[in-house]
């Protein structure tokens, strides 16, 4: 049983037949809108198996099944959009935590160690109480898009 079911309206039918029809259409635009006409279950629709989709239109079950949870879930606009683009994570370290870093990795090392490691930056970080949480790969990463070494 699947658990997104695509029931299109005529509206949304027709205005995806418009896009299919389309001389200068993108294909990643195409593609969907033809999985979503297949797979509608509705009175007008021919409600295709997931399996029959993916292979008239090669691509593969996941995909689409995907297609229909963002149907089902954030509305036509969206499963016509290809990729996931919300998925991004929030930057670890703004500005302020960024110049902090900076200054700790150019500043001397603490007692009984030689130098700064990444761990140690990353906990200085997180008990100084700029960043509620740091990993080492954070500062590995910002200091290294900013041409600083701890060596």
């Amino acid at each position: 049983m699947k658990k997104y079911i695509v029931e299109l309206t005529s509206e949304e039918r027709s205005g995806l037949k418009d896009i299919i029809k389309a001389e200068r259409m993108a294909a990643h635009k195409r593609r969907p809108a033809r999985i979503l006409l297949k797979a509608d279950q509705g009175p007008q629709g021919p409600a295709w198996k997931d399996a029959d989709i993916a292979n008239a239109f090669d691509c593969t079950n996941k995909s689409v099944e995907r297609i229909r949870k963002r149907l089902v879930e954030h509305g036509l606009e969206a499963a016509m959009d290809h990729g996931n683009r919300g998925s991004y994570r929030a930057k670890k370290l703004d500005g302020f935590a960024e110049a902090h870093l900076i200054a700790t990795a150019c500043s001397p090392a603490p007692p009984g160690r030689n130098r700064w490691t990444v761990r140690l930056q990353a906990e200085e970080m997180v008990s100084l109480g700029i960043v509620d949480s740091c990993s080492k790969s954070t500062v590995h990463n910002t200091l290294k898009k900013t041409n600083l070494s701890l060596t």
